[in-house]
């Protein structure tokens, strides 16, 4: 038997898709849902399923920016031969991607335990998206928005990358958000923050996912599942993703903030009347 069926799959791909780039956590948005629907947050099968279907939201995001990857990739691989290509800004920025991520991959391997345990508690989620809620509003406050995505350098990739940590940490604090604070304090405009958010994320999230894999099937998992839930992040992720790169285009965070301080209240509300359980 499947630890999650075909009909609670669609509704977490859902939930993944339109929460994975939103600096509002989607593993918080995850485990409550989960909690909602009886599903026992810890589980290692539906911690593999949650990690999973983010595979299907970054599929979304490879698909949105195809030619800007592309691009991307193409001066990688132009500059793995050629010195005069490896002064490309693009040739530069795939190798921060690539040394950026490795941060957060020492440390899910080594907090592991953790991270599958007590820090998948609701009440670290709650607290999470409080406190994530008070650096964002910091960060959009104090940012000075002057810098473009031309203007990145190694510096804000290690910078904005290694911040991924506090999300795989503290879920509920939200990698989006956590990426998109850092890259703000750092005086990128907003634009450019998620745009540096997505790009991080793609090599991480894809890791995670194909990590859990095994897992996931092996805990009791069912393929249709994790197929249908992938499928429905990938559809929902893509709406989600253009949606937000026009909204921060022309406003800012602070409709984030609202929405993650009132989640997080709630839901320590619900865990304190005991209508869920951590």
């Amino acid at each position: 038997m499947s630890a999650i069926s075909i009909g609670q799959a669609v509704l977490l791909g859902a939930v993944e898709g339109v929460t994975e780039f939103l600096p509002v956590s989607s593993t918080g948005h995850l485990k409550i849902v989960e909690g909602l629907m009886g599903i026992p947050v810890d589980d290692d099968a539906v911690i593999g399923f949650s990690a999973v279907i983010q595979v299907g939201a970054i599929a979304a995001v490879l698909v949105y920016f195809r030619k800007d990857i592309a691009r991307i990739v193409s001066a990688w691989l132009r500059g793995l031969t050629d010195r005069e290509q490896r002064y490309h800004h693009d040739y530069k920025f795939a190798w921060w991607v690539i040394l950026a991520t490795i941060p957060i991959v020492l440390v899910g391997l080594a907090a592991k335990p953790l991270i599958k345990g007590p820090l998948a508690s609701l009440w670290v989620v709650a607290g999470s998206l409080i406190v994530g809620s008070g650096v964002m509003w910091v960060a959009d406050r104090t940012g000075r928005h002057k810098r473009g995505e031309d203007d990145t350098s190694f510096k804000d990739a290690m910078l904005v990358g290694g911040s991924q940590i506090l999300a795989l940490l503290f879920p509920g604090f939200s990698r989006s958000g956590a990426t998109m604070s850092t890259a703000l304090m750092l005086d990128l405009d907003r634009v450019a923050a998620t745009r540096l958010s997505f790009f991080l994320g793609i090599p991480a999230l894809t890791g995670a996912g194909l990590y859990e894999l095994k897992d996931a099937l092996g805990a009791g998992t069912g393929a249709a599942p994790l197929v249908v839930g992938t499928l429905v992040s990938f559809v929902v992720a893509y709406a989600s993703v253009a949606w937000l790169l026009k909204f921060v285009a022309k406003h800012s965070f602070n409709a984030f903030v609202l929405y993650r301080i009132a989640v997080g209240l709630l839901l320590f509300g619900l865990l304190g009347t005991g209508v869920l359980q951590s």
